[in-house]
Protein backbone atom coordinates (compact mmCIF):
# COMPACT_ATOMS: atom_id res chain seq x y z
CA UNK A 1 0.00 0.00 0.00
CA UNK A 2 3.03 2.50 1.09
CA UNK A 3 4.92 1.71 -2.04
CA UNK A 4 1.72 2.22 -4.25
CA UNK A 5 0.80 5.31 -2.26
CA UNK A 6 4.68 6.46 -3.28
CA UNK A 7 3.92 5.76 -6.76
CA UNK A 8 0.74 7.86 -7.45
CA UNK A 9 2.49 10.69 -5.37
CA UNK A 10 5.75 10.74 -7.67
CA UNK A 11 3.45 11.07 -10.99
CA UNK A 12 3.34 14.50 -12.82
CA UNK A 13 0.48 16.74 -10.66
CA UNK A 14 -1.84 17.93 -13.51
CA UNK A 15 -2.88 20.57 -11.27
CA UNK A 16 0.60 22.36 -10.88
CA UNK A 17 1.46 24.61 -13.94
CA UNK A 18 5.47 24.17 -13.29
CA UNK A 19 5.10 20.54 -13.00
CA UNK A 20 2.31 20.39 -16.37
CA UNK A 21 5.27 22.83 -18.31
CA UNK A 22 8.26 20.57 -17.25
CA UNK A 23 6.74 17.32 -18.44
CA UNK A 24 5.21 18.38 -21.65
CA UNK A 25 8.86 19.83 -22.65
CA UNK A 26 10.38 16.65 -21.45
CA UNK A 27 7.74 14.87 -23.18
CA UNK A 28 8.75 16.63 -26.44
CA UNK A 29 4.88 17.73 -26.79
CA UNK A 30 6.17 21.21 -26.90
CA UNK A 31 9.57 22.83 -27.40
CA UNK A 32 11.57 23.98 -24.68
CA UNK A 33 10.48 27.61 -25.14
CA UNK A 34 7.06 27.17 -25.58
CA UNK A 35 4.95 29.06 -23.16
CA UNK A 36 1.80 28.03 -22.05
CA UNK A 37 -1.62 29.44 -20.26
CA UNK A 38 -3.08 26.81 -17.99
CA UNK A 39 -6.28 26.90 -15.92
CA UNK A 40 -7.79 24.27 -13.49
CA UNK A 41 -11.54 23.22 -14.61
CA UNK A 42 -13.45 22.41 -11.86
CA UNK A 43 -16.92 20.75 -10.90
CA UNK A 44 -16.30 17.47 -11.92
CA UNK A 45 -15.13 15.15 -8.01
CA UNK A 46 -13.21 12.12 -9.75
CA UNK A 47 -10.42 14.07 -11.41
CA UNK A 48 -7.82 16.46 -11.81
CA UNK A 49 -9.11 18.16 -14.97
CA UNK A 50 -6.77 21.12 -16.53
CA UNK A 51 -7.01 23.50 -19.59
CA UNK A 52 -4.07 24.25 -21.55
CA UNK A 53 -3.62 27.17 -23.88
CA UNK A 54 -1.04 27.06 -26.42
CA UNK A 55 0.67 29.53 -28.76
CA UNK A 56 -0.51 27.98 -31.54
CA UNK A 57 -4.10 28.82 -30.61
CA UNK A 58 -4.51 25.44 -30.04
CA UNK A 59 -6.55 24.18 -26.54
CA UNK A 60 -6.08 20.79 -24.48
CA UNK A 61 -7.72 19.58 -21.65
CA UNK A 62 -5.92 17.42 -19.31
CA UNK A 63 -7.71 14.82 -17.33
CA UNK A 64 -6.19 12.99 -14.44
CA UNK A 65 -7.38 10.33 -12.75
CA UNK A 66 -7.88 10.86 -8.45
CA UNK A 67 -7.68 7.69 -6.36
CA UNK A 68 -9.97 9.80 -4.04
CA UNK A 69 -13.20 11.41 -5.17
CA UNK A 70 -13.39 14.61 -3.89
CA UNK A 71 -16.96 14.43 -2.06
CA UNK A 72 -17.45 14.20 1.43
CA UNK A 73 -17.93 10.82 2.33
CA UNK A 74 -15.16 8.24 1.77
CA UNK A 75 -15.23 7.35 -2.24
CA UNK A 76 -12.10 5.38 -3.72
CA UNK A 77 -11.59 4.04 -7.13
CA UNK A 78 -8.08 3.47 -9.12
CA UNK A 79 -7.20 6.18 -10.76
CA UNK A 80 -5.88 3.21 -14.00
CA UNK A 81 -9.61 4.68 -15.16
CA UNK A 82 -7.92 6.89 -17.48
CA UNK A 83 -7.22 4.30 -19.66
CA UNK A 84 -10.88 3.29 -19.95
CA UNK A 85 -11.53 6.89 -20.73
CA UNK A 86 -9.18 7.06 -23.33
CA UNK A 87 -10.73 3.94 -24.97
CA UNK A 88 -14.10 5.33 -24.75
CA UNK A 89 -12.97 8.50 -26.28
CA UNK A 90 -11.60 6.11 -29.70
CA UNK A 91 -14.31 3.83 -29.69
CA UNK A 92 -17.37 7.05 -29.07
CA UNK A 93 -15.54 9.42 -32.04
CA UNK A 94 -16.30 6.06 -34.06
CA UNK A 95 -19.53 5.35 -33.48
CA UNK A 96 -21.17 8.74 -33.36
CA UNK A 97 -21.85 11.77 -35.88
CA UNK A 98 -18.40 13.31 -36.31
CA UNK A 99 -18.23 16.59 -33.66
CA UNK A 100 -20.40 14.27 -30.64
CA UNK A 101 -17.13 13.90 -29.35
CA UNK A 102 -13.70 15.48 -27.94
CA UNK A 103 -10.57 14.18 -30.10
CA UNK A 104 -8.04 12.11 -28.10
CA UNK A 105 -4.84 13.76 -28.33
CA UNK A 106 -2.74 11.43 -26.43
CA UNK A 107 -2.68 9.28 -23.48
CA UNK A 108 0.11 8.49 -20.61
CA UNK A 109 -0.48 5.17 -18.38
CA UNK A 110 2.52 6.02 -16.88
CA UNK A 111 1.58 9.21 -15.25
CA UNK A 112 -2.26 8.14 -15.62
CA UNK A 113 -3.26 10.92 -17.63
CA UNK A 114 -4.70 11.33 -21.31
CA UNK A 115 -5.33 15.04 -23.16
CA UNK A 116 -7.97 16.03 -25.75
CA UNK A 117 -8.99 18.41 -27.76
CA UNK A 118 -10.83 21.23 -26.07
CA UNK A 119 -14.55 22.36 -27.12
CA UNK A 120 -14.36 25.10 -29.13
CA UNK A 121 -15.69 28.74 -27.33
CA UNK A 122 -18.25 29.98 -26.81
CA UNK A 123 -19.63 26.98 -25.20
CA UNK A 124 -22.29 26.36 -21.85
CA UNK A 125 -22.60 23.72 -19.82
CA UNK A 126 -25.94 22.30 -20.60
CA UNK A 127 -26.70 21.02 -16.56
CA UNK A 128 -26.38 25.24 -15.70
CA UNK A 129 -28.70 26.11 -18.97
CA UNK A 130 -31.17 23.88 -17.54
CA UNK A 131 -30.66 25.19 -14.18
CA UNK A 132 -31.28 28.38 -15.18
CA UNK A 133 -34.83 27.26 -17.03
CA UNK A 134 -33.48 27.22 -20.54
CA UNK A 135 -34.89 23.80 -21.65
CA UNK A 136 -34.73 23.88 -25.41
CA UNK A 137 -36.51 21.26 -27.48
CA UNK A 138 -34.18 20.15 -29.88
CA UNK A 139 -31.26 19.69 -27.20
CA UNK A 140 -33.36 16.68 -25.39
CA UNK A 141 -33.93 15.47 -28.83
CA UNK A 142 -29.73 15.62 -29.63
CA UNK A 143 -29.20 14.02 -26.08
CA UNK A 144 -31.94 11.17 -26.87
CA UNK A 145 -30.78 10.49 -30.52
CA UNK A 146 -26.70 10.94 -28.92
CA UNK A 147 -27.87 7.63 -26.68
CA UNK A 148 -29.58 5.55 -29.00
CA UNK A 149 -27.17 6.34 -30.96
CA UNK A 150 -24.75 4.70 -28.93
CA UNK A 151 -26.82 1.60 -27.57
CA UNK A 152 -27.74 0.69 -31.37
CA UNK A 153 -24.37 0.96 -32.39
CA UNK A 154 -22.17 -0.49 -29.81
CA UNK A 155 -24.88 -3.64 -30.29
CA UNK A 156 -23.37 -4.35 -33.74
CA UNK A 157 -20.25 -5.40 -32.25
CA UNK A 158 -20.67 -7.73 -29.76
CA UNK A 159 -17.60 -9.95 -29.73
CA UNK A 160 -14.80 -7.03 -30.05
CA UNK A 161 -16.83 -4.76 -27.71
CA UNK A 162 -17.80 -6.97 -25.05
CA UNK A 163 -13.90 -8.09 -25.21
CA UNK A 164 -12.59 -4.26 -24.86
CA UNK A 165 -15.28 -3.03 -22.61
CA UNK A 166 -16.20 -6.13 -20.12
CA UNK A 167 -14.67 -5.25 -17.12
CA UNK A 168 -17.08 -3.31 -15.14
CA UNK A 169 -15.39 -2.64 -11.81
CA UNK A 170 -14.99 0.52 -12.47
CA UNK A 171 -18.94 0.70 -13.17
CA UNK A 172 -18.82 -1.13 -10.11
CA UNK A 173 -16.55 1.82 -8.27
CA UNK A 174 -18.32 4.44 -9.52
CA UNK A 175 -21.84 4.07 -9.83
CA UNK A 176 -23.10 0.44 -8.43
CA UNK A 177 -21.51 1.14 -5.12
CA UNK A 178 -22.19 4.34 -4.36
CA UNK A 179 -25.47 4.97 -5.63
CA UNK A 180 -27.15 1.30 -5.52
CA UNK A 181 -25.09 -0.32 -2.62
CA UNK A 182 -24.74 2.60 0.32
CA UNK A 183 -28.30 3.81 -0.71
CA UNK A 184 -29.56 0.57 0.46
CA UNK A 185 -27.50 0.80 3.70
CA UNK A 186 -28.80 4.31 4.10
CA UNK A 187 -32.46 3.47 3.44
CA UNK A 188 -33.08 -0.15 4.86
CA UNK A 189 -36.34 -0.04 3.70
CA UNK A 190 -35.78 -0.32 0.13
CA UNK A 191 -32.63 -2.44 0.21
CA UNK A 192 -34.51 -5.60 -1.14
CA UNK A 193 -35.11 -3.35 -4.20
CA UNK A 194 -31.58 -2.40 -4.23
CA UNK A 195 -30.42 -5.91 -4.15
CA UNK A 196 -32.79 -7.17 -6.88
CA UNK A 197 -31.73 -4.00 -9.14
CA UNK A 198 -27.88 -4.76 -8.79
CA UNK A 199 -28.49 -8.93 -9.49
CA UNK A 200 -30.77 -7.63 -12.31
CA UNK A 201 -27.89 -5.15 -13.84
CA UNK A 202 -25.06 -7.11 -13.45
CA UNK A 203 -27.24 -10.21 -15.67
CA UNK A 204 -27.85 -7.87 -18.67
CA UNK A 205 -25.04 -7.12 -20.62
CA UNK A 206 -26.07 -6.29 -24.21
CA UNK A 207 -24.71 -2.73 -25.59
CA UNK A 208 -21.95 0.06 -24.75
CA UNK A 209 -22.91 2.12 -21.47
CA UNK A 210 -21.38 5.67 -21.14
CA UNK A 211 -22.23 5.41 -17.40
CA UNK A 212 -22.03 8.97 -16.85
CA UNK A 213 -24.42 9.82 -19.08
CA UNK A 214 -25.97 13.85 -17.68
CA UNK A 215 -26.10 17.08 -18.41
CA UNK A 216 -23.18 18.15 -16.23
CA UNK A 217 -21.02 15.84 -18.90
CA UNK A 218 -22.49 18.01 -22.31
CA UNK A 219 -21.31 21.60 -23.25
CA UNK A 220 -23.47 23.19 -26.42
CA UNK A 221 -21.50 24.65 -28.67
CA UNK A 222 -23.12 26.80 -31.88
CA UNK A 223 -26.90 24.74 -30.44
CA UNK A 224 -24.64 21.30 -30.91
CA UNK A 225 -24.41 19.14 -27.69
CA UNK A 226 -21.00 17.75 -26.89
CA UNK A 227 -20.27 14.62 -24.76
CA UNK A 228 -17.63 14.61 -22.23
CA UNK A 229 -16.44 12.14 -19.60
CA UNK A 230 -16.18 8.82 -20.47
CA UNK A 231 -14.26 6.76 -17.96
CA UNK A 232 -17.15 4.67 -16.48
CA UNK A 233 -18.31 3.40 -20.42
CA UNK A 234 -18.78 -0.63 -20.13
CA UNK A 235 -20.32 -3.03 -21.92
CA UNK A 236 -23.61 -3.53 -19.84
CA UNK A 237 -27.55 -2.78 -19.46
CA UNK A 238 -28.39 0.41 -21.45
CA UNK A 239 -31.82 0.54 -19.21
CA UNK A 240 -29.02 2.13 -16.70
CA UNK A 241 -27.81 5.12 -18.87
CA UNK A 242 -31.83 5.78 -19.58
CA UNK A 243 -32.93 5.40 -15.82
CA UNK A 244 -29.38 7.81 -15.14
CA UNK A 245 -30.56 10.31 -17.59
CA UNK A 246 -34.01 10.50 -16.63
CA UNK A 247 -33.25 11.20 -13.07
CA UNK A 248 -31.76 13.98 -13.68
CA UNK A 249 -34.43 15.45 -15.74
CA UNK A 250 -36.89 14.41 -13.08
CA UNK A 251 -34.96 15.87 -10.59
CA UNK A 252 -34.96 19.55 -12.23
CA UNK A 253 -38.61 19.53 -12.36
CA UNK A 254 -38.72 18.86 -8.35
CA UNK A 255 -36.38 21.46 -7.85
CA UNK A 256 -37.89 24.33 -10.42
CA UNK A 257 -41.10 24.94 -9.58
CA UNK A 258 -42.20 26.98 -12.65
CA UNK A 259 -40.55 25.19 -15.27
CA UNK A 260 -41.73 21.58 -13.43
CA UNK A 261 -44.05 20.89 -16.19
CA UNK A 262 -41.81 21.85 -18.67
CA UNK A 263 -39.61 19.59 -17.70
CA UNK A 264 -41.36 16.68 -16.89
CA UNK A 265 -42.80 16.90 -20.62
CA UNK A 266 -38.62 16.78 -22.03
CA UNK A 267 -38.51 13.81 -20.14
CA UNK A 268 -41.58 12.16 -21.73
CA UNK A 269 -40.21 13.33 -25.24
CA UNK A 270 -36.52 12.08 -24.41
CA UNK A 271 -37.74 8.54 -24.12
CA UNK A 272 -40.15 8.58 -26.72
CA UNK A 273 -37.83 9.90 -28.79
CA UNK A 274 -35.12 7.14 -27.62
CA UNK A 275 -37.39 4.21 -28.05
CA UNK A 276 -38.81 5.65 -31.72
CA UNK A 277 -35.20 4.94 -32.57
CA UNK A 278 -34.29 1.33 -31.39
CA UNK A 279 -37.59 -0.40 -30.97
CA UNK A 280 -36.83 -3.01 -33.98
CA UNK A 281 -33.72 -3.72 -32.14
CA UNK A 282 -33.56 -7.60 -30.89
CA UNK A 283 -32.15 -6.40 -27.26
CA UNK A 284 -34.72 -4.30 -26.84
CA UNK A 285 -36.87 -6.73 -25.10
CA UNK A 286 -38.30 -5.94 -21.70
CA UNK A 287 -35.88 -2.71 -21.37
CA UNK A 288 -39.13 -0.26 -20.50
CA UNK A 289 -39.73 -2.17 -17.33
CA UNK A 290 -35.95 -1.97 -16.16
CA UNK A 291 -35.56 1.57 -17.38
CA UNK A 292 -38.28 2.22 -14.72
CA UNK A 293 -36.44 0.12 -11.86
CA UNK A 294 -33.43 2.39 -13.09
CA UNK A 295 -35.05 5.65 -13.15
CA UNK A 296 -36.59 5.13 -9.51
CA UNK A 297 -33.17 3.71 -8.42
CA UNK A 298 -31.21 6.74 -8.95
CA UNK A 299 -33.75 9.25 -8.00
CA UNK A 300 -33.18 7.73 -5.13
CA UNK A 301 -29.83 7.47 -4.74
CA UNK A 302 -29.20 11.49 -5.91
CA UNK A 303 -30.59 12.43 -2.44
CA UNK A 304 -29.47 9.47 0.02
CA UNK A 305 -26.40 8.07 -1.91
CA UNK A 306 -22.29 9.33 -1.91
CA UNK A 307 -23.15 11.66 -4.34
CA UNK A 308 -26.74 13.57 -3.77
CA UNK A 309 -27.44 16.44 -6.48
CA UNK A 310 -25.93 19.63 -5.05
CA UNK A 311 -28.26 21.64 -6.17
CA UNK A 312 -31.42 20.37 -4.24
CA UNK A 313 -32.70 21.95 -1.08
CA UNK A 314 -32.94 19.35 2.07
CA UNK A 315 -37.03 20.15 1.59
CA UNK A 316 -36.64 18.96 -2.24
CA UNK A 317 -34.65 15.89 -1.40
CA UNK A 318 -37.10 15.38 1.56
CA UNK A 319 -39.94 15.16 -1.09
CA UNK A 320 -38.24 13.00 -3.59
CA UNK A 321 -37.24 10.86 -1.57
CA UNK A 322 -40.50 9.93 0.13
CA UNK A 323 -42.08 9.85 -3.43
CA UNK A 324 -39.35 7.61 -4.71
CA UNK A 325 -40.05 5.11 -1.56
CA UNK A 326 -43.85 5.31 -1.95
CA UNK A 327 -43.28 3.91 -5.63
CA UNK A 328 -41.39 0.79 -5.04
CA UNK A 329 -44.13 -1.37 -3.23
CA UNK A 330 -45.56 -0.73 -6.77
CA UNK A 331 -43.67 0.30 -9.50
CA UNK A 332 -44.95 1.62 -12.28
CA UNK A 333 -44.72 -0.33 -15.52
CA UNK A 334 -43.77 2.16 -18.04
CA UNK A 335 -42.08 5.10 -18.56
CA UNK A 336 -44.78 7.38 -19.12
CA UNK A 337 -46.67 6.13 -16.32
CA UNK A 338 -44.33 6.73 -13.89
CA UNK A 339 -43.33 10.18 -15.15
CA UNK A 340 -47.09 11.28 -14.45
CA UNK A 341 -47.04 9.25 -11.34
CA UNK A 342 -43.72 11.09 -9.87
CA UNK A 343 -45.25 14.77 -10.96
CA UNK A 344 -48.76 13.72 -9.25
CA UNK A 345 -46.64 13.05 -6.02
CA UNK A 346 -44.81 15.72 -5.98
CA UNK A 347 -47.47 17.87 -6.35
CA UNK A 348 -48.90 16.45 -3.83
CA UNK A 349 -46.56 16.65 -1.18
CA UNK A 350 -45.90 20.92 -2.79
CA UNK A 351 -49.40 21.37 -2.01
CA UNK A 352 -49.33 19.44 1.45
CA UNK A 353 -46.07 21.60 2.84
CA UNK A 354 -48.20 24.94 2.01
CA UNK A 355 -50.91 23.79 3.80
Amino acid sequence: MNSRKKELESLVNIEDPADLLTYLRNRGVISRDEKLETRRLVGGVSNRTVMVSRQSGETWVFKQGLPKLRVKTDWFCSPERVYREAAGLRLLSRITPSGSIPELVFEDRKNLLLAMRAVPEPHENWKQMLLSGNLIGNHITQFSTLLATIHRESAKEVERLEAEFGDQSFFEALRLEPYYAYTAQQVPSVARFYDALLKETRGHRVTIVHGDYSPKNILVHRDRLILLDHEVIHWGDPAFDLGFSLTHLLSKANHLGDRRHAFFEAAGDYWKTYWGQVSSEGWIEEIEARVVRHTLGCLLARVAGRSPLEYLSPAECSRQKETVVSMLDNPPKTVGQLIREFARRIADLCLKSKT
